[in-house]
């Protein structure tokens, strides 16, 4: 098996680059720095696979970004494979402006007060000629950073001054009672 040689270090240091993984966040990215550094130790791919639990082909993969591009072709992430998504991001950005500045009795699409999984898929339906199941409309929604919350009712016939009177009373409480530890 071919020992790993990095040809072209971009000006980077067996401590330079340890330094440098411990600023890190990323487990992963580390990782990755960490396999070049250990190759520019001088130890072999495998051992250094082995060492951090990587297939050897990554750490072969690793060492070639970072001989050929340098720091930012090793950190340099792709993103996952997966489905192309049903609607584009100018349509889910549409959405969500929908979602958040508008109800559905607005849109014209009759008299609820509050947008639920039916009403989207129909609206994705006809807006967007895309059919999508309702689950697969929860999943956009929380991609979207959106939660669903229910609305409240309000009494009609609530005295305001009561109800102010005990969220101050229960402020109070909240600031004067002793905190207890278990």
């Amino acid at each position: 098996m071919r020992t790993l040689k990095i040809t072209c270090n971009h000006g980077w240091t067996a401590e330079a680059l340890r330094t440098y993984e411990r600023t890190l966040q990323t487990v992963r990215l580390r990782h990755r720095v960490m396999a070049v550094r250990l190759v520019m130790e001088g130890q072999k791919g495998v051992d250094v696979a082995r060492f951090l639990g990587l297939h050897r082909d990554s750490v072969s993969t690793y060492v070639k970004n970072f001989t050929i591009g340098g720091m930012e072709a090793l950190l340099k992430q792709k993103p996952p494979p997966g489905k192309r998504p049903y609607l584009t991001e100018e349509e889910q950005q549409e959405l969500k402006r929908m979602i958040v500045e508008s109800t559905p009795a607005e849109e014209g699409l009759g008299l609820e007060s509050c947008w639920n999984t039916r009403i989207l898929q129909y609206v994705i339906e006809d807006k967007f000629a895309v059919t999508m199941s309702r689950s697969g409309i929860t999943d956009l929604l929380h991609r979207l950073n959106l939660r669903y919350t229910r609305p409240t009712y309000t009494l009609a016939k609530a005295n305001k001054e009561k109800q102010e009177a005990f969220v101050q009373q229960m402020n109070w409480i909240k600031k004067t009672s002793p905190i207890t530890t278990y």
